[in-house]
This record gives C-alpha cells, structure tokens and sequence, in this order.
C-alpha cells in the first residue's frame, strides 16, 4: 500500500502543482493538469460512509459502490467500457469458516490452540466441511521450490496428506543490500503467502500455515485477524478447487513456539537453518487436528470499467486501475465500530481514479484509447484484476502499459517519489519525465514484496507493462520524521480496521500532486506510438514479447 517518495529542489514546481489542481487552473508548460479536489475528497468521503458497509464483494455496500463509481464514470464523460455495459462480472465463491479448536498430539504435551488468537484458518476448497484429522506436521523452512534459483525446501519429501509450517518472506530477507538468491531484502513472489499456499498445494499438502512474524511480513497479527475471519472470496471453479489444500492459514509467532517446544525443537534455530542453501524439511513428530465448517454462497462481483476512445489508434489502449472493495465488517474497535471503512485504502485510490477520468476527458480524446477498470476482491487475492487479466475485455497483446492506485498519500506533499519494485520496465523513463527532472529514490522496503501485492501484478504476470509508484515519506511539512510517524499511525492504527475512516482534517496536497504525475504518464502512454517492455531480465519479459510477436503477426 504505502512506498516512499523523491526529493524535489523545484519548490516553485510543488506549489504551482497543488495550486493548479486545487484551483482548476489551465494546465502549464510543465504539462500540470487540472485535478478536481473536490471530485476525490467527494468521492472518497461517499465510498467510505458508514452506509456503503466497508465495501465488501457480493454484499450490498457492493451494490452502492459499483453503481455510485458507473455514475461518476458516466459524468466524467467515459463510455461503459464491456460491450456497452460499465460493469464486468466476476464469478465468486464466498467461504464463510467457523473452526473448531486447533489440537497438536503427539509431543511433549497435547496443545490446544484458539481460534483468532493463536491461529487463523480458511479453506480454497468448496465444501460444507474440510477436515485434519492427525494430519503429520512438516516445518518445510521458507515452503520454496525454485530450480532456477537452486532451492528446493520439498526435495525428497512426500508431503501428502501431511501439513506444512512455513516461514513468510524469502530466506535472504534480512540482508542489508538487494544481492542474494532471492534479491537481497527484496522480496520476491516466493516470498508472498500467496506463493506459500500455491507450492504445498502443488505439493499435495493436506495443510499449510505460516507461521506470522511481524517484520518478514510487513503487518502484525492484527491485520491477520482482520484479513481472515470472517467471508472470504475466491474464483468460482467447476471444480471446486478440490486440487488445493484442505485448510490454509497462519500461526501466531507464540503458537509456533509452543507447537516448536512440544515437538522437542527450537524455531530459532530451525527459522536460522532454513536461510541456508541445502536444507532440508524437518518432521516435527507431531500432528494437528482440527475442523472447518463452511457455509458457502456463489455469486458475482463486479469490476466497473469505463473508456476514453483514441482519436488515431483506439485499438491501442492505456490502462489504470484500482481496487475499490475493501474488508466489510470486521472486528469492532472499543467503542463497538465494526466497519472497515477503508476511507485511504482504497476509496481514495478508486477516488483518484474518476478524477483521473474526468481529467483525460476534460484535455480530450488521445491517440489511443485510455481505460479506467476499478476491480473488485483485491482484499482477497487480487481477484479483480486476476479475472480482467485472464478474461481481457481488451486484448493485453494490444496494451500498451498502465498505473495502479491502492491508497493515495494523504499525509500531505513530500520531496521524495519511490518506484515500487523501479527498475523492472522501461515505464521508469515516463515516470521520470512525468517528475520534470525530479530524481527518484530507492524503494525503502523492499522486503515488504509490495510489488507482489496489488493489482498490477495480475496484469504484470500476463506481460503488460504496469507502474506502481507513490509520493514518499520527505514530507514538505515535517521532513522524513513526520512521513515516518504518520505511516506507522496508520499501519499501527488504522489500516484493516474500523478507523480507516474519512477524515476531513487530511492535507490533499499530495494525493493531488500523485495524481498529476500519474496523469502525465498516461497522456504520454496515450499520445505517444511506443511500446514500452519489461527491462531485459525480467521475469515478466518474455512473456511480454511472445504476445506482442504475435499481435505484429497478427
């Protein structure tokens, strides 16, 4: 959600910024544009009341929102953007678990482990009940196969109807610099708990749980407990997902300790082990039970997509995005608030998007088309985007690129500007002319895999080129110190929790000035003829020049 941000000597070219945007001034010779203030505090308050219910999937603060965003698509002046209609569904399937008591045997001493505070759990598969019944335990350190990196925590294990205790991050992730197997500090897909649950599927675990430790994962267990409980969504398949383990989910750093201790072992010193190249899983000798009872719905939710025809090649397209679901009702503050209003993440990113569409339309048509898509279930795996980049309503072959919004700098305007994962594509060179010679600095937490988890990753795994950059932590007022501070309120404070709500004291300073860069980047993307491509290397490259050698063929 939150990078970091660039120094910036041109004082003169802030103020000028935030004064345009606030003012509605005519854009400058150094391509400003006019971004409606009031379009996204206005649309940012709306989506974030009390009354659109936290925005969760298939619910009927869903219903609110995808109509409210259409609307604002409308008087922006884009056209329905799916054949007509402004809205795309998404076929879903909504798990709601009840577990019963986590028991371990087999030990020192049987454990029992309570459901939210030592242990969260969920199910991919679809239904009524998913049971461990004496399911072996397996620590498998970092859950990583990768032959081309040569790591293989799975080599010659069997773990098939056993569960899997697996560490978060990569096992480099603690370096000072961005050299190793897996990037240095950086983290990789590898390292997302998204990969961990893929792998022990592939692997035919019974099981798997992550063990949670704050640092490696970026959040505490509070986020845990509010991103899994309660309704969970998933892609609807025929198949039910049965190929996938009967139960995912995490452990506390504590339960894993005690669950370590009773089966006479030390996580530190397996967690120290499993950071080195060679090693191998290690049976704990012990075995965990436990029950889910799954009440199950299906649905579609809806991605609402709007677009602003090309003058010359309306076949080529430009592409932004943001998510606008967010968690619903979740666990209630102290005072009884049970709302996940999610007013920064992402109403403000969704907000920032029909300002952007009321901002392209207002400068007229570009060369190419420019599309808006706000996605749905980015909360529950980027589900969204996943859908739109398997099920493209415009081909990604002919996609030129594109940027994506979750969460605009509501801190107020800052000296620094951060590439989430810079330096994987050639959109680099338009973010930098977008910054007027500004110099961008270094992603700051690059062990955090932010690049891995928001919806430009869903279009970036199928090729298209997509930025993820944000204002930094260099606040105008108040310096480094004072972006710190404000970001650890709102990881410590408000992010997946009730008090993420609208606060009319915010400085918009910022979020205007992000969403003027963002602007120029897309008007560069839309009036220019070139086709940007991922840096020779990476990962996404090839995939990237096989589609478009064969839209040239084509």
């Amino acid at each position: 959600m939150f990078a970091e941000r660039l120094p910036r000597t041109a004082a003169a070219f802030l103020l000028m910024g935030t004064a345009a945007a606030t003012l509605g001034a005519p854009a400058s010779a150094a391509g400003l544009v006019p971004i409606s203030l009031e379009t996204v505090r206005s649309a940012t308050r709306t989506m974030s009341d009390d009354s659109f219910e936290g925005r969760a999937p298939t619910t009927a603060g869903e219903e609110k929102t995808v109509a409210f965003i259409a609307d604002q698509f409308r008087k922006a002046g884009l056209k329905p953007g799916n054949k007509g209609g402004w809205y795309q569904n998404v076929p879903l399937v909504e798990n709601t678990a009840t577990p019963s008591q986590m028991t371990i045997a087999g030990g020192s001493a049987p454990l029992t482990f309570d459901y939210r505070k030592d242990f969260v759990a969920n199910t991919y598969q679809v239904q009524p009940r998913t049971e461990l019944a004496g399911s072996e335990l397996v620590f498998v350190g970092y859950g990583i196969n990768a032959p081309e990196r040569g790591w293989n925590d799975y080599a010659g294990l069997d773990v098939r109807g056993k569960t899997v205790v697996i560490l978060v991050n990569d096992p480099d992730w603690q370096e000072s610099g961005l050299e190793g197997r897996f990037g240095g500090k950086a983290m990789t897909y590898y390292g997302r708990w998204t990969y961990k649950y893929e792998e022990a599927a592939r692997q035919g675990a019974a099981g798997a749980l992550i063990v949670h430790q704050t640092e490696p994962a970026a959040y505490g267990w509070n986020v845990v407990q509010s991103s899994w409980t309660g309704a969970q969504y998933n892609m609807d398949d025929p198949k039910n997902h049965m190929d996938q383990s009967k139960l995912v989910g995490w452990l506390t750093e504590d339960a894993a300790q005690r669950l370590f201790a009773a089966s006479g072992k030390d996580l530190t010193a397996l967690a120290a082990a499993a950071k080195q190249p060679g090693f191998k899983a290690v049976p704990l000798g012990t075995k965990v039970s436990i029950r889910l009872d799954n009440q199950i719905k299906r649905q579609a939710s809806r991605n609402v997509v709007g677009i602003l025809p090309g003058a010359k090649r309306p076949n080529e397209y430009v592409i932004y995005t943001a998510h606008w679901d967010h968690l619903g009702r979740c666990d209630a503050d102290p005072a009884g608030d049970d709302i996940c209003n999610g007013a920064v993440d992402n109403a403000s990113g969704t907000a920032g998007l029909i300002a952007l569409a009321e901002a392209h339309e207002k400068a007229g048509a570009a060369d190419r088309s420019i599309v808006f898509v706000a996605v749905t279930g980015e909360e529950s795996g980027l589900l969204g985007s996943q859908y739109y980049a398997e099920n493209p309503i415009y081909p990604l072959a002919s996609t030129v690129g594109g940027i994506n919004m979750d969460s605009l700098s509501l801190a107020g305007d800052a000296r620094d500007f951060v590439a989430v994962g810079g330096g994987k594509s050639e959109l680099d060179d338009y973010l930098g002319r977008a910054l007027n010679g500004l110099t961008v600095k270094p992603e700051p937490s690059p062990q955090a895999g932010y690049y891995y988890r928001s919806d430009h990753f869903s279009l970036a795994k199928k090729g298209v080129p997509m930025l993820y950059a944000k204002l930094g932590n260099d606040l105008v007022n108040g310096g480094t110190a004072a972006g710190e501070a404000w970001q650890a309120k709102y990881r410590a404070e408000r992010y997946h929790g009730p008090n993420d709500e609208f606060d009319p004291n915010w400085d918009w300073s910022g979020a205007l000035h992000e969403l003027q860069i963002y602007w120029q980047i897309g008007r560069d993307l839309a009036t220019g003829s070139s086709w940007p491509n991922w840096n020779e290397g990476d990962e996404f490259r090839a995939i990237r020049d096989r589609s478009r050698s064969g839209a040239a063929a084509r």
